[in-house]
């Protein structure tokens, strides 16, 4: 039976609305507005699991919850869902999904390598669920069906963007792990599809020589406000660069455009 959803209040001092939520089954009263995750704190719960970067960038913080009036449980990040009157939640620390065990260096990009690790990538019915759930907007049934095709750089690219917080998986009727899949795809394209970066190489080759041994040991050595001071005056990429951007350093060492 339905549970009617409580009349939301006003918070003392503030203005703002708060609603009832309910976090492992514990009643609290929160401000409408927040997210998941800064309810969670606002109800004076401290987060040393599944917070990552706050920004659904990481995918750390994969919620599951029901609310009033539904019969499926809900999934998304906590730190882009908002609190709903009446939700009930739990965050996962990870969604657990079948993942397979393998060593890149035996294995190659062929078209049946995906459905050899992850057959049920054929249990596939279309329904769309794991696009629907995505919360960076991938369309995982569309590289689901190149997975099918044996089409593993394809599968690279569209998933490129995924953060691995596996709510495509949490609603698949399907049991898939897309999610792995896709990793495995983008672990196959950038060993053996893709050509090296050639800065890459460089930026190695300069390590392994000693490039930055002088850096390194200043930091070593360093204490304090000394350390603090390094920290403060690096060298940041700018937040608007373009490609072309290259650090001061390298270029000082000659490995710059």
């Amino acid at each position: 039976m339905a549970k009617k959803t409580e009349p939301a209040s006003k918070t003392p001092g503030t203005g703002s609305n708060t609603v009832p939520i309910f976090i492992m089954g514990k009643h609290y009263d929160v401000p409408d507005t927040l997210t998941i995750q800064k309810a969670m704190e606002y109800a004076g719960y401290t987060l040393v699991r599944g917070c990552g970067c706050r920004g659904g960038i990481c995918g750390a913080c994969a919620t599951v919850y029901r609310i009033p009036e539904s019969y499926r449980v809900e999934v998304g990040l906590a730190c882009q869902t908002v609190v709903k009157p009446n939700m009930h939640l739990a965050i996962m620390p990870f969604f657990p999904a079948n993942k397979a065990v393998y060593s890149l260096e035996d294995i190659s990009p062929t078209g049946t390598v995906l459905a050899e690790y992850y057959p049920e990538i054929f249990k596939c019915i279309g329904c769309n669920t794991c696009t629907k759930s995505c919360p960076m907007d991938i369309d995982v049934m569309a590289y689901i069906a190149r997975a099918i095709r044996g089409d593993v750089e394809r599968v690279a690219e569209l998933s490129f963007d995924c953060v691995m917080c596996g709510l495509c998986a949490a609603r698949c009727p399907a049991e898939q792990a897309q999610y792995n899949v896709a990793i495995l795809a983008r672990r196959l394209t950038g060993r053996y599809i893709r050509p090296r970066a050639q800065h890459l190489l460089d930026t190695i080759a300069y390590l392994q020589e000693g490039g930055f041994d002088a850096e390194l040991e200043m930091v070593m050595r360093a204490e304090g406000k000394e350390l603090e001071k390094l920290y403060n005056e690096r060298e940041v990429e700018p937040e608007m660069a373009d490609e072309s951007w290259t650090p001061k350093q390298q270029v000082a060492a000659g490995r710059g455009k």
